[in-house]
């Protein structure tokens, strides 16, 4: 049976409180990055999955730190790639991705090669990722807390459930379970497969 919703959030707030190098990334997140800006994706789910399975937190690191955040006012690569810029020079040892959510209808496509409609907020684009249990973030409040953007809830998370997110390409979302075989990095894994297209 799962965690209910606000031990999850407090599992979750202790696991990153507790994980040195993410702290101080999201120090310089905060302090130099957009300020609905967090980090998502792979760093949070792998602090959780290895957690789960009692392995170091910083076994399986995540290739890259995706810094997400939302700017409709300025879709162009030069306002990423200005927030990168300083995120690199305040925490180069952070293999930075930065992703405005605002503008990912202006180069994402589907299998069928339509593009999304554009995300309304930074949860909406965080929503579509593939994955319920990648589509995570956490920020650094000003006051030191850690706020948690979870369109989909945590469950899955916690529960190493790996599902399609609501409305995820299908062919997408097969390509990214071939490609990342996370079952082999934590076996406990139940692996959701994709619908039929």
């Amino acid at each position: 049976m799962p965690l209910p919703a606000e031990e999850q959030a407090a599992a979750l707030r202790a696991l990153v409180l507790a994980h040195a190098p993410l702290m101080r990334w999201l120090r310089a997140a905060r302090d130099h990055g957009p300020a609905d800006g967090c980090i998502a994706a792979g760093a949070v789910r792998s602090l959780v999955w290895n957690h789960l399975h009692g392995y170091p937190a910083d076994s399986h690191p995540s290739a890259d730190i995706d810094f997400v955040y939302h700017d409709a006012s300025d879709l162009s690569p030069g306002h990423e790639a200005a927030v990168a810029g300083r995120l690199r020079e305040a925490a180069p040892d952070a293999p930075w991705e930065v992703v405005n959510q605002a503008r990912v209808h202006l180069w994402r496509r589907d299998s069928r090669g339509d593009a999304p409609p554009p995300a309304a907020s930074l949860e909406a684009g965080i929503a579509s990722w593939p994955e319920t249990a990648t589509c995570v973030g956490v920020r650094l409040t000003g006051d030191g807390q850690i706020a948690i953007v979870a369109p989909h809830g945590l469950t899955d998370l916690f529960a190493l459930v790996l599902r399609p997110a609501p409305g995820a390409d299908p062919r997408a979302y097969a390509h990214r379970l071939a490609a990342k075989r996370h079952s082999e990095t934590w076996p406990r894994l139940t692996v959701i497969p994709p619908e039929p297209s």
